[in-house]
């Protein structure tokens, strides 16, 4: 598991050993499993576990902020 941002509060992670599609979990109260290229080609909630609605916001936008730094840092960790 790689930290790879902290933000308002969150973590966000990528696994070393994770499968695609390219995604992120964001680590506040609870947890959040983001998918970064989503049906739009924008971020997208796959499931959140213990995070309040308002929490899942603010983490959306956090990973929608950051989507081309965290791509390519999956991309880095990945290849």
């Amino acid at each position: 598991m790689v930290t790879v941002l902290r933000a308002q509060g969150f973590r966000v992670v990528i696994y070393v050993n994770d499968h695609d599609p390219a995604h992120v979990h964001v680590f506040g109260d609870g947890e959040a499993k983001i998918n970064l290229l989503g049906i739009n080609g924008s971020p997208m909630l796959i499931w959140a576990d213990g995070m309040s609605r308002g929490e899942i916001r603010r983490a959306m936008r956090i990973v929608t902020e950051e989507q081309a730094a965290l791509l390519a840092q999956w991309e880095k960790i990945h290849g």
